[in-house]
């Protein structure tokens, strides 16, 4: 398994405070849940989570926005807030805090109304940040190909870098592999992979936009990222 620890960092640039706001508030808004047992949990989830049934017929449109900060275990949490972690700073530092903040929210909206549109009459709640993440993760490989992506392989505990394009490459792979096979099948192993394929491709379109606007460079001198002029990030 390969577990993202690290990337090149901007030198300069706005400060991440929305990517570690919206980390804390994962953090707390499960250990929240975990708080409650099981039983008060489940009705947890049965009331903020975002249910494409409810959803396509017009009702519950606030779940969308809630389940976006709701996980369904320790290692759901951990995943994604490591994704979040190491590919949300970058961009925020390039965009800037409040459109970064639009940004993600929007990217969980259009992954959401991507899963709900592959199982419409699903009753089954949906929770997890990983569709937002994955609109992080389009606009990430676009915005920054080239970045040296720092990945733990857990098996042998050894580290060792690769492009963000070929990283980010096979895992948009992997989620189209798993999501169109389990159309019609209901074989989704409890993933909504059409929840990550919608906040991908949300994010890849909204990142050429940014790209082109931000001027984001494409080739870093020994892997190092370029600081931005007339910005500052700690």
């Amino acid at each position: 398994m390969l577990f993202p620890i690290g990337d090149d960092q901007i030198q300069g640039g706005h400060k991440p405070l929305f990517s570690y706001t919206f980390i804390a508030l994962n953090v707390l808004v499960f250990l929240y849940q975990f708080s409650l047992g099981p039983e008060a949990g489940n009705i947890f989830v049965q009331e903020f989570g975002a249910i494409p049934n409810n959803i396509s017929h017009g009702s519950n449109y606030m779940t969308i926005l809630s389940s976006m900060f709701m996980h369904g275990g320790w290692m759901h949490l951990i995943g994604n807030m490591a994704f979040l972690w190491v590919f949300a700073d970058n961009i925020e530092a390039v965009i800037g805090n409040i459109h970064f903040a639009i940004f993600y929210l929007l990217g969980g909206l259009a992954a959401t109304i991507g899963h709900t549109m592959t199982d419409v009459n699903s009753v089954i709640p949906t929770v997890g940040a990983s569709g937002a993440i994955a609109a992080v993760l389009g606009a990430y490989i676009v915005m920054f190909p080239s970045s040296k992506i720092k990945l733990l392989f857990v098996m042998f505990m050894r580290t060792f870098k690769w492009p963000a394009i070929a990283f980010l490459g096979i895992w948009i792979g992997q989620q189209l592999f798993n999501g169109f096979g389990s159309l019609g099948n209901g074989a989704n192993g409890g993933v909504a992979w059409f929840a990550h394929i919608g906040g991908f491709i949300f994010g890849a379109f909204v990142g050429l936009y940014l790209r082109k606007k931000y001027n984001t460079p494409d080739n870093y001198a020994g892997g190092q990222m370029p600081s931005l002029p007339g910005q500052r990030r700690a």
